[in-house]
């Protein structure tokens, strides 16, 4: 016989009141929340930190209306509650184990997420395993690979190579058949993304757009994953081959590209698109989840691909977490682990 959780009415969470560097994170007593039509409330076992998180802290990136103020965009965790039904998305069983990119407050005991934007936990996966999936592979595969995935033998760059989107992107492109290229900091970072299967350029010591020309004979490559922005642009546009495509998704490198070729655009049929994650409604959400468990929770379950672990930090010293992403030394992730209330 099931045992129902018994939900506590508080909660700890990670909080800040004024934007600034990672000391003013804290946590704070909250009051647990209720889950609303749709949702489910999540015991939190496990949280990831990612880049939106820093940029939020600072004040440079508020969350889109109607979200959760607090910070924190995956975890894993317990199912111990469940709203109401909506539109007929299915609803995780109370007491399953689940993964799910949450619409913010991931950093705390309890979260509130829509029950679309969950997955199981792949087999043998631990919290911190689980809670490294969801930014990272919601991102790259709506990017990469909706609405439909390159063809066999794609040459795509990724910048950013042993970042978590990076090292995410690197294997799902080798597992679907793809040439993957990627762009790190140094011979250790580089000798990572050689091992999960890139072509690795060093850019501190490398032009990439020499080497893309070396490496691809002068073709170039069809997709570009770009985390990097203005100071990459136009090197990107001349890595690219005919009728490629320059996805961008972080600005790392500022917002914005001086002199932009755009006659080089025009002429090579170029493709320049961008995207955000986490402003989609939660509908689009939910399909990018479905796709994912369709076509590439196979393959966590088999041990095919894999999440990297760099270090992992417990909820009070969340302000260590930011600074360690901060620090850029970081090959995978960086996990949050949550104790029970």
């Amino acid at each position: 016989m099931s045992v129902t959780p018994v939900v506590p009415t508080s909660m700890q969470a990670v909080c800040f009141t004024d934007p600034g560097e990672p000391d003013v994170l804290h946590l704070e007593t909250l009051q647990v929340p209720q889950p609303g039509r749709g949702e489910v409330l999540v015991r939190v076992m496990a949280a990831g930190v990612n880049r939106p998180d820093l940029m939020q802290r600072k004040g440079l990136y508020p969350p889109p209306p109607g979200a959760c103020p607090r910070l924190g965009l995956e975890i894993a965790g317990e199912v111990v509650a469940c709203g109401l039904l909506q539109d007929g998305t299915p609803m995780p069983a109370q007491g399953s184990r689940v993964c799910a990119l949450t619409n913010g407050g991931g950093y705390a005991q309890y979260c509130l997420v829509p029950a679309g934007q969950c997955l199981p936990w792949p087999t043998g996966f631990t919290a911190e395993q689980a809670a490294a999936l969801p930014e990272t592979y919601f991102t790259v595969w709506s990017n990469l690979f909706m609405p439909t995935p390159p063809a066999q033998g794609a040459r795509v760059l990724i910048h950013g190579g042993t970042s978590g989107i990076g090292t995410t992107a690197i294997q799902l492109v080798k597992a679907f058949g793809g040439q993957a290229f990627a762009t790190a900091g140094s011979p250790e970072k580089c000798a990572l993304c050689e091992e999960l299967g890139a072509t690795a350029i060093n850019y501190r010591t490398e032009d990439f757009l020499t080497r893309i020309r070396e490496l691809t004979h002068d073709k170039g490559v069809n997709i570009i994953l770009d985390m990097i922005g203005g100071a990459y642009f136009n090197r990107n546009l001349k890595s690219l081959a005919m009728d490629g495509r320059l996805i961008i998704i972080a600005l790392q490198g500022g917002a914005k590209a001086e002199q932009a070729d755009l006659a080089r655009i025009m002429t090579r049929r170029l493709i320049v698109t961008g995207s955000s994650l986490r402003p989609r409604d939660s509908g689009n959400k939910a399909r990018i989840a479905r796709e994912l468990h369709e076509h590439v929770w196979p393959l966590l379950d088999k041990g095919a691909i894999r999440p990297l672990i760099h270090a992992v930090f417990p909820l009070d010293q969340a302000a260590q977490a930011h600074k360690a992403l901060e620090d850029g030394q970081h090959i995978g992730k960086i996990v949050l682990a949550v104790s029970s209330a």
